[in-house]
């Protein structure tokens, strides 16, 4: 859930510290593949307002499920973390 937390920020420190966990690299890998893209369209895409509602929704959701011990994964986003995570 940690992973979560901070968005892409939170995943990527818990990329840089964990190792051996796979169920915890791939929850960072996915915060980070799913928040990194939607922070910077906050930043760079006039109608950000739209995204808002959806991405705290999702960021609720994942918390959710990793709180309970899910490996929910994402279309598209959550099988490039799982390849990622099996390193």
């Amino acid at each position: 859930m940690l992973a979560y937390v901070a968005g892409w920020l939170s995943g990527a420190l818990f990329l840089a510290i964990e190792r051996k966990s796979r169920f915890v690299r791939f929850h960072a890998w996915q915060s980070v593949l799913t928040f990194l893209p939607i922070f910077l369209a906050l930043w760079f895409v006039p109608l950000w307002f739209l995204f808002w509602p959806v991405s705290v929704a999702l960021w609720i959701l994942l918390m959710y499920k990793a709180f309970h011990g899910e490996r929910f994964k994402l279309p598209v986003v959550g099988d490039m973390a799982d390849r990622r995570a099996g390193r």
